[in-house]
């Protein structure tokens, strides 16, 4: 029987991904500076393996953070509370937000200087996704 991985170790994972994304570093970068193949760093950012806690703190100083960081966002319902849908979807922007998607999407948003500009962007999205329902 395959066992899921726990929501924190996906939590620590995906922001284990996210980190190593933002400094343009590849899993295989990230696996040499801590003695590991990328498939493991695959693993880790799956959360599909746990991280322990002295490998956390290897990570955090390649990636350049405190250890706190990879938990920073985390929801209730992925620390074992039980949670409704407001943890859920909260859950789900962090998920987005940790993806290559998000992060692109993020940088090329933070690049624009016109607050109105960036507010039309917004409503626009908003509006695309409210007519996807």
């Amino acid at each position: 029987m395959k066992k899921n991985p726990h929501p924190v170790d996906q939590h620590v994972g995906g922001r284990v991904r996210m980190r190593r994304i933002l400094v343009g570093m590849s899993q295989e970068k990230l696996g040499e500076a801590l003695g590991l193949t990328f498939q493991q760093v695959q693993k880790y950012e799956k959360g599909s393996n746990r991280i322990g806690a002295s490998r956390l703190q290897q990570i955090a100083l390649t990636l350049d953070v405190s250890p706190a960081f990879f938990f920073e966002g985390q929801t209730p319902s992925e620390a074992g509370a039980v949670g409704g849908e407001a943890d859920a979807q909260a859950s789900r922007i962090v998920a987005f937000l940790a993806s290559a998607d998000g992060l692109s999407l993020n940088r090329a948003f933070a690049r624009i200087r016109d607050p109105r500009l960036r507010r039309r962007i917004i409503d626009l999205v908003v509006a695309i996704a409210n007519g996807a329902d």
